[in-house]
């Protein structure tokens, strides 16, 4: 079985707009997606490329404001 591997996208300014990791081409894990400014936008957890569990999304403070549970999380 193949391990996680690190992944970083870039906006196109070059700050970092989402990392996370991927597992045979896969997101997988925790994942979480920034703004220019490099505040945080939204976070949460993917199983075998689906969005799984609580996302949080945070405001433009990179405060959370708002949290969604996935339907296909199971819990």
């Amino acid at each position: 079985m193949a391990d996680a591997v690190p992944f970083e996208k870039l906006h196109r300014d070059g700050s970092l707009w989402a990392r996370g990791q991927k597992l045979d081409g896969v997101f997988t894990g925790y994942w979480e997606w920034f703004r220019k400014d490099g505040t945080r936008l939204r976070s949460g957890h993917f199983d075998k490329g689906e969005q799984v569990g609580k996302w949080t999304t945070y405001d433009a403070k990179g405060e959370p404001y708002k949290v969604t549970r996935m339907r296909n999380s199971g819990t």
